[in-house]
């Protein structure tokens, strides 16, 4: 794996212009993150909330928008590296050959792909700052009470960008592999939606009875777990497995990411 050794500071350029081509349409890229949880916090808070009580979590009674309001921001985070990794790469790699572009300079192919990889890690940081800032304002008027008071809170934006990382990887991975756009259905459909739906965003995982071992497989559960905990202000040793499983996840998913990518760009 010599190969690694070519990354260096040319990923942090390739971030660089990913990052200014994002904040010339600043204004059309951050309307999804303000719109989304606003309208799941009205439909699912307001509305299918009103209908749950008695939820319970870690032994403790909870409101369900307290419960949701965590889910949504590891939803952001999930979309955010999984979108921008795999249509956003993509469209760069195949229609707009920004990828031939930028390796025609010093910059190396491994550096383009570690770039991809690190933008997508910041669009999950990006985006689920926004949707916790919105979520805060919100919860005002649904609760009302500050959802994120907790201090181990403040620490969400950086579990964003780690959690960022591992959803890009396993993105870049995908784009590897597919041999064209509309193949990303696949992975969407069979990995985001059930992550989605039963990664311990909507509802507790412990309502899955006997499949409940089979949402820890997902790396949503974890994230939700972390968000959720850290939202609360909880301290379990959960969260040490977790915290594992996501940094794990990072450097498994990372090597054969970039080696296949550089597999595919090669030929």
């Amino acid at each position: 794996m010599s190969w690694l050794s070519n990354i260096d500071y040319g990923a942090v350029l390739v971030w660089r212009r990913n990052a200014d081509v994002f904040f010339k349409t600043w204004k059309t890229n951050f309307l999804p993150s303000i719109l989304e949880p606003l309208l799941y916090l009205v439909a699912m808070g307001a509305g299918l909330g009103g209908l749950i009580v008695g939820l319970k979590y870690a032994g403790q009674d909870i409101g369900y928008v307290r419960f949701l309001a965590p889910g949504l921001v590891a939803i952001s985070i999930m979309y955010g590296g999984f979108f921008e990794c795999t249509y956003g790469s993509f469209v760069r790699m195949h229609y707009q050959k920004t990828f031939d572009a930028i390796v025609a300079t010093p910059v190396s192919l491994e550096d383009v792909i570690a770039g991809e990889i690190l933008w997508g890690a910041s669009k999950s940081f990006l985006n689920s700052t926004i949707v916790l800032l919105v979520i805060q304002v919100m919860g005002l008027t649904f609760v009302p009470e500050v959802l994120f008071a907790a201090p181990t809170a403040l620490a969400v934006p950086a579990l964003a960008f780690l959690g960022g990382l591992m959803f890009s990887a396993i993105a870049m991975i995908f784009t590897a592999l597919v041999p064209n756009i509309d193949s990303f259905n696949y992975p969407f459909y069979l990995l985001v939606t059930p992550m989605f739906l039963l990664g311990g965003t909507f509802f507790p995982i412990s309502q899955l009875g006997a499949a409940e071992p089979l949402a820890y497989i997902f790396p949503l559960t974890h994230v939700s777990i972390l968000v959720r905990d850290m939202s609360l202000g909880l301290v379990r040793w959960v969260d040490l497995a977790s915290f594992i499983y996501v940094l794990a996840a990072v450097v498994v998913t990372f090597i054969p990411a970039v080696y296949l990518m550089r597999k595919r760009l090669i030929k």
